[in-house]
């Protein structure tokens, strides 16, 4: 986990994490990561607007967050109403 961890943190890209929180509930965040020391990362958490800090031994899950494309979005102003 940590490799990918320090993958991400040397690309800047935003990810998807599923954590274990200190009570044993499970947490989908999305965060960006900020620095990693040791056993823990530092992480800007989206959910709760604010820097975290997070144990990687807790991170059961980790994906990007791939932006969409250019051109792949679509444009619904120009899709014929039906009448």
């Amino acid at each position: 986990m940590r490799i990918e961890l320090e993958s991400y943190l040397n690309r800047g890209w935003i990810v998807e994490l599923m954590y274990l929180s200190r009570i044993g509930e499970m947490s989908k965040r999305r965060v960006q990561i900020i620095k990693i020391q040791g056993d823990v990362f530092q992480a800007y958490c989206f959910k709760r607007n604010s820097k975290r800090t997070f144990l990687i031994e807790k991170v059961l899950a980790l994906v990007p967050v791939i932006p969409r494309e250019r051109g792949l979005a679509v444009d619904l102003n120009i899709i014929p109403k039906a009448t």
